[in-house]
């Protein structure tokens, strides 16, 4: 079956449509769009109108083509943004309504969840002992310990995030060297005696893991996490953009996901492999396994 998977991010909102292919999965197309629901929120917390009619006709485009494309399956979840925010069920139903599938608002253990799912499951790799799965996203992080037979054993989540973070704390193009310091300086201080137990591996996933592939490769340790900020802080985020091609609105919120990351590597006392599955991944082999009912466009508030 083609399935279809959502994620309404605080940067992004992204669709995957994949299906099994041999005992894995064949993505058939991959879309996103910079939403940044989490920058927009007021200062009562409510997501406005006009993010909500955006988001609702990205989401609603999004469904269109993966219908186009034989989509059988639907599942779409918003995270952090939404669900921190005062009227994240009305966002979800708006949403719900316009693309007409069903949303979630899903709590910060079931995202983790499924970013573990999709993590380990596309590893391509049996892994003995624990992983922690590390997902750093624009409105959280969120740290999931367990073990690829065992599932999840420990979801531990923090309010902090790449594009939350870089809209406080970075105004200069590229980041100054103060900047750069306040941001490290809110990390330690977030952080500040978490204990979390050592892994015999870590795996990054999200948006900030995944752009990070293309500046230094698939191994985030502190030498090439030091690398990556060096580059990111060395020139406007329109020309680091195209050097690597990213998108400049990436480049301009990845310093605070690079130190998020380098401080997180740091507690778990291991590098970082960058993950080729997720959050969607994760949503697609659950709606395979038979995890969700696929058909009935019931809102889950987190």
């Amino acid at each position: 079956m083609l399935c279809a998977a959502i994620d309404i991010g605080s940067n992004t909102t992204r669709i995957l449509v994949a299906e099994p292919v041999d005992g894995q999965l064949k993505k058939v197309m991959e879309q996103r769009a910079y939403t940044r629901i989490g920058q927009a929120r007021l200062e009562d917390g409510s997501i406005p109108e006009e993010k909500i009619a955006e988001v609702s006709e990205v989401v609603e485009t999004q469904v269109r083509l993966a219908r186009e494309l034989g989509a059988e399956g639907f599942r779409a979840v918003a995270t952090a943004a939404v669900r921190d925010s005062s009227n994240g069920n009305e966002v979800a139903a708006a949403i719900s309504e316009a693309a007409g599938i069903p949303v979630s608002v899903i709590s910060e253990n079931e995202e983790g969840r499924l970013a573990f799912l999709g993590a380990t499951k596309a590893l391509g790799y049996g892994v003995d002992g624990r992983v922690a799965v590390v997902d750093v996203g624009g409105g959280s992080t969120e740290i999931i310990i367990g073990t690829v037979e065992g599932g999840v054993e420990q979801v531990r989540s923090w309010p902090i995030g790449s594009g939350q973070m870089a809209e406080e704390l970075i105004a200069s193009d590229p980041p100054s060297a103060s900047e750069i310091r306040r941001i490290r300086d809110r990390v330690d201080e977030v952080f500040e005696d978490v204990q979390i137990t050592r892994p015999e591996q870590a795996v990054a996933v999200g948006g900030s893991a995944t752009s990070l592939r293309k500046i230094v490769g698939s191994r985030l340790e502190y030498e090439t996490l030091e690398r990556s900020i060096r580059v990111l802080s060395g020139d406007e985020s329109v020309e680091v953009g195209r050097q690597f091609e990213l998108d400049p609105v990436r480049v301009r919120i990845l310093p605070t996901g690079v130190l998020i990351l380098e401080k997180v590597s740091e507690m778990l006392g291991q590098e970082l492999q960058i993950g080729k599955g997720g959050v969607r991944e994760g949503i697609v082999l659950d709606m395979l396994n038979g995890g969700i009912d696929v058909s009935e466009p019931a809102l889950t508030p987190g």
